[in-house]
């Protein structure tokens, strides 16, 4: 916990910034912030990121801020603005990669001058990787076509900008070493006769060859003079620029001298298909345009965090999410670093936890971004009963039948072999050299080291485990459990692969068996777990395993078909008691489906019969669209979902959408190896469908009962995130019914006129009115304001008041949550409502003592215990106030 506690929200309102919403709209909301009852806005990254991004996760300069947002000037209004209005600033960093785009001066010094740049060290970059063409260098996978192809064909061209040269292909832009231009000025000081650029290019071709001792790091070092020296001359003397340009278009006409010239660089122009296999450094996910940082290396730390840090200092910012820690070699260090230098910042960590997985209490931090407590508060209206009739008719209906964690096996493994390969064989390349220090495992083979190390990683039941190679400190339990369940799985599936080797591996990880080299590899290790699980399970998995897609969400497990009340609570109590602080969230920019979506999705789950029998309908609707088969069944049952979650919705929206789905599933199509005839065959049947009237009609027969006990969910789980331990956040737009989909649907421009206009109204309002106007989402503000004005009322009862599950009786129990803090307040929500009929009979709550004041029906509450059916007559939740 923090040092501070003031610094922590009473709650956040997540705003995406970019060039459509910079810093001066963002500011022009603060007052509307301000009256919605947060306390602090919570920005997404805004440093310098690559031009036109939409998200700010690819910085490619730490030192300033993003133009596009409104520079330095922009923020400077943002953060006025925001204390004008007493609201505190949360900031998402990005500490784990960079964008490699040509505004990356560090990068593009690193493809200059290879490992003697100042800047070498900042990237992970593997120098010396096992494929002997690519050492000293850096693999740019940038290419449409073969390398000796894109030559032939002149894109590769090389261009001059005063005395600075590079090479371009397309929008992609490499610089030359300086070091490697002699020939060309050499070439143009015979041809003009000049005995300066003579002396440049004799200066120029000793440092290449080397031929006097002179070394790559003098070269890096003397080149800015050289390079002013020949500034001056292309300035002063015009022939010497026009015979310059003559030798740059020679080597331009050339394919032979390009090639020369290319391989005198830092870098191998290639092919993009070749990232897979040879890429020599660790990139975000398998983004080849994103670099992995080394930001467990202190001066890297100090540069990528220096202006954030002076922005804690300063008071601007209260506190920072730390995205993706889980890439960082050595996360827990990163945030014990981080807590040092700004011990009162409210720290939390996009950390995505398994089921049976805990955040680790030895990290500096106060709690995740909330992954958690979606997938727990979701799951309360999902109705057990439903799973055998819903698995069921999805195996029948679209021949799926392999189950969520065979599936996510088979996804681990295509995904390191389409897009790890190469790390999977450095870590390899590590694992030979631990063997052969051991001569009971030398003889192993790469090969069977490989296999050893894919089948570990497919097995692995967590994004990654937390060894820290230390010899005074023992692994955690849970990364025991984790390391030895994965070689137990492994050894499982694969009895071919020896037992011995694969025990040995598991005390390499382990740090039984220590050592540089073995240290290196668990830190490797560790670094690849996370992205393979996350490429697998979230960008692949959940777009193929179908069966009720309101569970397909970021940390949930779509195989748990539901949450009890009793463990919703279990949740709750340990979160207060561990992390308070800590994010609660239902939507945000990464989750799949907003928070209103899946709460309408739920409601099939208890109605699956119902359910089978509209799919069937709609199939044999819609059958004529189909073409050759295509889409899939298993596609085609996605679709119908998402209409029924996201309906009112456009035919274009919802083709964008299905279109990423299916390149996501990799089943028959990807970003990477797209089939074209399936993706229009998709198209085709999205957009005929949405034009079909009789299916158009017949889907809106079904969803209209849905809507309104959606919104019903949809109450129920924002009033729990609002009250629950920790602090609640509000995805931008949320605080009305939000129908979005993944991005980029839930990204869409945020009407603030529209909700500054609504939220004006809501005083002179009657409750009879807001639920009259519940299409405009006005029972959402209503509940949203109402609950934001108590937590910033009772403010110490949130962030520091016990949890306390309430006893409800009678026979529709179940159909109830009810919760309170500190005896302070009650909060009332149902689950299951088609379940529940209507009718709440007898059930009743007990309140602990005292006079209770319901805050959204402005009414008192005199009874105790109080019926159930009393409680919720007049508005869907309550939320009661101690008077």
């Amino acid at each position: 916990m923090p040092n501070n506690p003031a610094h922590v929200p009473t709650a956040t309102y997540r705003l995406q910034l970019h060039a459509g919403f910079t810093f001066e709209q963002a500011a022009g909301v603060a007052d509307y912030l301000a009256r919605l009852g947060v306390s602090h806005a919570y920005a997404s990254p805004y440093l310098q990121a690559a031009p036109h991004s939409t998200h700010g996760y690819d910085v490619v300069n730490h030192s300033r801020l993003n133009d596009e947002l409104g520079a330095e000037a922009g923020h400077e209004t943002f953060c006025r603005t925001l204390q004008r209005n007493n609201l505190g600033q949360v900031l998402d960093i990005v500490p784990n990669h960079m964008a490699i785009s040509a505004q990356n001066t560090w990068w593009q010094d690193v493809l200059r001058n290879g490992p003697a740049s100042p800047f070498a060290d900042y990237f992970d970059i593997d120098w010396d990787p096992p494929e002997p063409r690519l050492r000293g260098k850096v693999l740019m996978p940038i290419l449409g076509d073969h390398y000796g192809r894109a030559l032939e064909a002149g894109l590769v061209r090389l261009c001059r900008n005063g005395a600075a040269f590079h090479v371009r292909y397309y929008d992609h832009v490499v610089p030359v070493s300086f070091c490697t231009l002699g020939e060309i000025i050499e070439t143009a000081a015979g041809q003009c006769d000049n005995a300066t650029l003579a002396y440049i290019a004799d200066t120029m071709n000793m440092f290449r060859t080397g031929g006097t001792g002179v070394d790559a790091v003098r070269c890096a070092r003397d080149q800015g003079v050289l390079a002013g020296q020949l500034s001056r001359l292309l300035e002063e003397d015009p022939a010497v620029a026009r015979a310059v340009d003559v030798a740059v278009e020679r080597i331009n006409a050339d394919a032979d001298a390009m090639d020369a010239l290319l391989a005198r660089q830092h870098y191998r122009l290639a092919w993009w298909r070749t990232a897979s296999q040879e890429l020599n450094y660790r990139r975000f996910f398998d983004i080849n345009e994103l670099v992995g940082l080394r930001t467990d290396r202190e001066p890297v730390f100090a540069a990528t965090h220096s202006l954030i840090l002076k922005w804690v200092d300063e008071g601007l910012i209260d506190g920072l999410r730390v995205d993706h820690p889980d890439g960082l070699r050595d996360p827990e260090g990163y945030f014990q670093r981080l807590a040092t230098a700004a011990p009162d910042a409210w720290l939390l960590a996009e950390k995505i936890l398994e089921p049976r997985e805990h955040l680790r209490e030895s990290w500096p931090v106060d709690g995740t971004t909330g992954y958690d407590f979606a997938n727990q508060v979701g799951g309360l209206f999902v109705d057990p009963a439903g799973e055998g009739p819903l698995t069921q008719f999805y195996r029948h209906f679209t021949g799926q039948t392999e189950d969520f964690e065979t599936l996510v096996y088979r996804k681990k493994q295509q995904v390191l072999r389409m897009s790890f390969a190469t790390d999977l064989a450095r870590l390899a390349a590590l694992l030979v050299g631990v063997c052969d220090e051991h001569r009971q495992y030398c003889d192993y083979t790469r090969h069977q080291l490989t296999e050893a190390l894919r089948e570990t990683i497919a097995c692995f039941p967590v994004y990654r485990t937390y060894v820290r190679p230390t010899k005074v400190r023992q692994p955690h339990p849970d990364d025991v459990r984790c390391i030895r369940e994965a070689i137990r799985v492994a050894h499982r599936r694969r009895p071919d692969l020896d037992e011995r080797l694969l025990r040995f591996l598991a005390d390499v990880l382990l740090q039984q068996i220590g050592g540089p080299r073995e240290a290196e590899m668990v830190f490797r290790f560790q670094q690849l777990t996370g992205p393979v699980t996350a490429k697998a399970v979230e960008d692949s998995a959940f777009y193929c395993y179908n069966r009720l897609v309101s569970l397909n969400e970021v940390g949930g497990n779509p195989a748990r078909f539901g949450v009890t009340v009793e463990a919703f609570h279990k949740y709750c109590q340990r979160m207060q008691e561990h992390w308070p602080y800590t994010m609660t969230s239902t939507s945000t920019h990464d989750t799949k489906r907003s928070e209103d979506v899946r709460a309408r999705i739920a409601l099939l789950s208890e109605i699956p019969d119902r359910w089978s029998e509209a799919v069937r309908h709609f199939a044999s609707l819609n059958e004529r669209y189909r073409t050759d088969g295509m889409p899939d069944r298993n596609a085609e049952y996605l679709f119908y979902q998402s209409l029924v979650g996201a309906w009112p919705i456009d035919a274009d929206r919802m083709a964008a959408y299905m279109l990423k789905a299916a390149k996501e599933a990799k089943e028959h199509t990807s970003w990477t190896e797209p089939d074209g005839s399936y993706e229009e065959a998709l198209t085709i049947f999205v957009e005929r469908t949405l034009e079909n009237q009789p299916f158009l009609d017949s889907l809106r027969t079904f969803v209209m009962p849905l809507v309104p006990l959606g919104r019903v969910n949809s109450l129920a789980q924002a009033l729990a995130r609002f009250t629950a331990p920790g602090v609640p956040d509000l995805y931008q737009g949320n605080e009305l019914w939000d129908l979005s989909l993944v991005d980029p649907d839930n990204r869409r421009p945020v009407d603030y006129d529209l909700r500054r206009r609504l939220l004006a109204e809501l005083d002179s309002l009657s409750l009879s009115e807001i639920i009259r106007r519940s299409d405009e989402g006005l029972p959402k503000l209503w509940l949203t304001h109402r609950a934001l004005q108590l937590r910033a009322r009772k403010r110490r009862v949130f962030l520091e008041g016990d949890y306390q599950p309430l006893n409800v009786r009678g026979e529709k129990a179940a159909h109830v949550v009810a919760f309170a803090r500190s005896d302070q307040v009650v909060t009332v929500i149902p689950r299951l409502l088609i379940g529940l009929g209507g009718d709440w009979e007898e059930t009743a709550l007990e309140l602990p003592p005292g006079d209770w004041h319901d805050l959204l029906t402005d009414r008192p509450i005199k009874q105790n215990p109080v019926p159930v059916k009393n409680l919720l007559d007049r508005f869907a939740v309550a939320l009661l106030e101690r008077v």
